[in-house]
Order: structure tokens, then sequence, then C-alpha cells
């Protein structure tokens, strides 16, 4: 087998690339390995599974972009693409959360997909200069005859160029880390749940608006999205190309009902996996429009799978009602602007609570011990008699501090044994 090097970093800089990538993978490999681990499976099983154990606690993000760990010198974007993920990892590991490291690395195969957009309209950003700034996009559909211009959308892998890129990543740490291919298709997460793509390709705003101007058209919109979704994910499953590293729940995806996650896995049905959605597009909406606009197209896509996770950073507090519906639902997020009592009154033991405080309260504006702890005693004192894990997600800044996330979680875990005692 030939080195695959793209030719502009062909010589010594690959070579010095390639160094960099495979002492990284060494480090990330023995970590993954360490007994904690399946220490931490059992745990997410049982919690995923409604069996009684204290909360759990998951790192979504922690301003890594502040972190001097982050600095990268691989210059190959590819590898650097890894060299960022292994070196977050290294650093996730100093956390002591519940967050399992794999011992695998994913290539996501490619996806061949319209050109113009994944639903063959262009959506067109406008940013701010200004790093990590704003930005504005440009929504598509504008008149009602537009929507005749999406793409019949499918589910198509080039396997050229993943065997390609495949080659160049097992001739670099192939030999040290396990390389799992996803060949899942892309309309997963924000391009499956049709509400994220939805307000892309229409406007926030005017989304809202059409379900009361012209609700006939939207539901002819929304029809027309659901069943390229359920296309694509059909053919994916014909295709043999829905692994078991495709369960998605926005958490750790171990369960007592299905098996646990494994690199390059045989072909399974979906009724063996994870599926995760959201609606945060219509947080602003009333439950019978939600119901009506929404998760009535989301469940025929939800229903397919073996359980179900939803919800992201939208207030599902007078929601939870109509979630009910879908089948095999199994997590519910509960955002920082919900009403965390009223939640877990609702939800009881029927299903997961995941509790999400704000970052801002928790670890992004000033270090204040007293306040995270009352908040924390708050929030789990209503959440007492529910199966409740609390993920920490959406950290903009840590105000630079490398010990925060740490900290935090050390903090937090003092609080959950004042409720739940060893």
């Amino acid at each position: 087998m030939t080195t695959a090097i793209d030719p502009q970093y062909a010589g010594s800089q690959a070579k010095e690339d390639i160094a960099v990538l495979r002492e990284l993978a060494k480090q990330y490999v023995e970590i993954a390995h360490k007994p904690v681990q399946d220490t931490r499976r059992a745990l997410w099983r049982q919690k995923n599974g409604l069996v009684d154990v204290p909360p759990l606690i998951y790192i979504r993000a922690c301003a890594w972009h502040e972190m001097p760990q982050a600095r990268c010198v691989c210059a190959d974007p590819f590898y650097r693409h890894y060299e960022d993920y292994f070196r977050q990892m290294i650093f996730q590991d100093t956390f002591d959360d519940d967050y399992i490291i794999e011992p695998w690395v994913t290539l996501q195969a490619t996806c061949v997909t319209p050109p113009e957009g994944i639903w063959g309209l262009p959506v067109r950003w406008t940013r701010t200069e200004m790093e990590h700034g704003s930005g504005v996009w440009d929504a598509p559909i504008k008149e009602p005859d537009d929507i005749y211009k999406l793409a019949e959308i499918h589910h198509v892998i080039d396997e050229e160029d993943t065997a390609r890129r495949l080659e160049k990543l097992q001739e670099a740490i192939g030999d040290i880390v396990c390389i799992n291919v996803d060949r899942g298709p892309v309309y997963r997460m924000w391009n499956g749940d049709i509400s994220t793509q939805l307000a892309y390709l229409r406007g926030l705003e005017q989304m809202m608006w059409d379900m009361v101007d012209r609700p006939e058209w939207l539901h002819e919109l929304l029809s027309i999205m659901r069943d390229g979704i359920l296309r694509a994910h059909t053919e994916a499953e014909q295709a043999g190309d829905w692994r078991l590293c495709d369960h998605q729940n926005q958490s750790m995806p171990y369960a007592l009902e299905l098996d646990d996650p494994a690199a390059n896995s045989a072909p399974v049905t979906r009724d063996k996996l994870w599926t995760y959605a959201a609606s945060q597009e219509t947080t602003a909406v009333g439950p019978a429009m939600f119901e009506e606009f929404m998760l009535q197209y989301q469940i025929p896509i939800m229903e397919k799978f073996g359980l179900v996770a939803y919800g992201c950073c939208e207030d599902l507090t007078r929601k939870i009602g109509v979630l009910r519906q879908i089948p095999r639902l199994r997590r519910i997020a509960v955002a920082p602007a919900a009403n965390v009592a009223k939640c877990a009154e609702q939800i009881g033991q029927e299903y997961v609570v995941s509790y999400r405080p704000s970052p801002a309260d928790m670890v992004s504006y000033r270090w204040g011990p007293e306040r995270i702890r009352s908040i924390l005693r708050r929030d789990l004192e209503a959440c007492r008699e529910c199966h409740v894990d609390i993920t920490l997600k959406d950290v903009e800044t840590v105000e630079g501090d490398p010990n925060r996330i740490r900290n935090w979680v050390a903090l937090t875990r003092r609080v959950i044994d004042e409720f739940w005692p060893s």
C-alpha cells in the first residue's frame, strides 16, 4: 500500500505532521483503555436504562478555543483535524466527568450531496470580520414555488474519495488506533431534525409567519423534507451503512436495551440505534402549533429508531405532554431557559432528565462557588425523584481559565453527594 500524502504536504512537513499525530494517538489510546471507561459505560447503561443511579456529568463544551492545549501545529488540514480531536480528548480526560473516550477515532465517509447545499438550494451567509462574531443568512425559499426547486435527496457515498482518505489516515496512525468509518447519511442531527434546515431555507421569523399566513403551503414543504430524510435513511439502511457507531443522543449512547457502540460493526437496522432530534427554532411556538408544524413530521423519522433523545437549547416546559407521543422516547432535555421543577414534575421517572444548567451561571463569568452550589441544589432537589444527568454545554468562555471546568466538576460532584450519598 502506498502512502496517500497530498503533494503540497509531501516531504519533511508531512513527516513532521505524522510524527505529531502519532504521539498524540498513543496518549489517546492509553486514556481510552483506562479501566474507568468501562466503569462509565456501566453507569450510562443504567442511567439510560432508567435504573436508579446518582446523576452523571457530561462535559460537552469547555471553551476549547481559549485553552493553551488547543494550539495545533499540523500544516495539513486533514491531519490537523485529527490533531485537534486528540488534543481535545486528552484535555477532556482531565475533567473527571463521566465522558467516555472510546478506543477508536472516526473518519466520516465522503457523502455526495447536491452542490448548492444539502437541499439543493444555496444558503448564503454574511459574517462579521470579528473572530467568533455573528452572521446572517439569506434564506433561499422566498416565493411559494421555490419549494419545487428543492433537490430529491438521496444517500450516496463517494467510495473512491472515502478510500483515499482512509488510506491516508491508516498510513499515519492506523497501527496505533482503530479507525472507524462512519458511513451514515448526511441527514442526521441538525441536518435531519427538519427544524434547523427549515429555518435556513425559509428564515426563522418567516417560518413562524407561515404557520399563520400559509399553513397548507408549509405543510407541503414539511412533507417534502420529512419524506426526503426518510428516503435517505432507508437508502442508508438498504446499503448497510447504519452501524453501531451511529448512535446519537447528545450524551453517552449506552443503554441496557441496545448494543454498545462498536467500531466498524456489521450493518444494523435503525431500530438498533439511538436517534436524536430537537426544534430550537420553534421554542417560541406554543405546544399545539409545535405539534402541528414540527413534531408530527419528526415522529415518522424518529419512530424507526430503537431509542430517542429529544431537545437541545429550547424550553420544552410546556411541550413535554406532546412529546409523549414519540415512540421509545427515553431522554428529554431540560435547557437553561426551562422551568426545572415543572419539567421534573411532568417527566417523573418515565424518561431521563437531561438537566442543562446555564454555562453563564456555572463557569463563564466569574468563578462563584456559592452561586453554583445554590443553583445546583435548587434544581437537583427538584429532580431528586427523577433519573437525571447533568450536561454542561454551549460554553463559549471560561475567561481563559484552564482549570475552571475540572473545578466545576469537582464542586458538582460534592453537591450530588449531598442528595445521593454513596
